[in-house]
């Protein structure tokens, strides 16, 4: 439908927590639409509402197996542990090495305001845990292990 801009690391609205979504209006179904163009738009594999300005306990993720949209979302269950490289479309160009659950299920509402609980493990995990910070006021680079380090991108054929 339409892209929206990317709020960059430093901006304010990224620092606040989000309010619940009570009901899926008009007005939701096009941001939900919004930030699935947006994150495809910008290679990433998920993006919470504040990214684009809007504090509402809302994310979009896709790791490749369909798109995902959680509504409220809260982590009720997590276990084990990976660690690995993670960046965010908020400090494009750059990643960090985080340690997060390897395990993670998530509460949540779908776009009909259904309640319904999802489980993942390795990138989907990690995307539940990164995404749901964005939610709170957090941001990945609270929690990398050593420094940033520029990402290089693979040239396709």
């Amino acid at each position: 439908m339409a892209l929206r801009n990317i709020r960059q690391l430093g901006d304010d609205i990224l620092k606040k927590k989000c309010r619940e979504v009570k009901e899926v209006t008009p007005k939701i179904k096009e941001l939900i639409e919004d930030m699935f163009d947006t994150m495809y738009d910008g290679n990433g594999v998920g993006l919470a509402a504040p990214q684009v300005g809007v504090l509402k306990r809302l994310i979009v993720i896709d790791i490749g197996d369909g798109p995902i949209v959680l509504i409220n979302p809260r982590v009720i269950e997590s276990r084990g542990e990976q660690t690995g490289d993670e960046g965010c479309l908020s400090l494009p160009g750059k990643a960090g090495v985080v340690t997060r659950p390897y395990y993670v299920k998530v509460e949540a509402w779908n776009e009909n305001m259904e309640r319904f609980e999802m489980e993942g493990e390795e990138l989907l995990a990690r995307a539940f845990c990164h995404e749901i910070d964005h939610l709170d006021g957090h941001m990945y680079v609270e929690k990398i292990e050593g420094p940033l380090h520029d990402v290089v991108y693979e040239e396709e054929e």
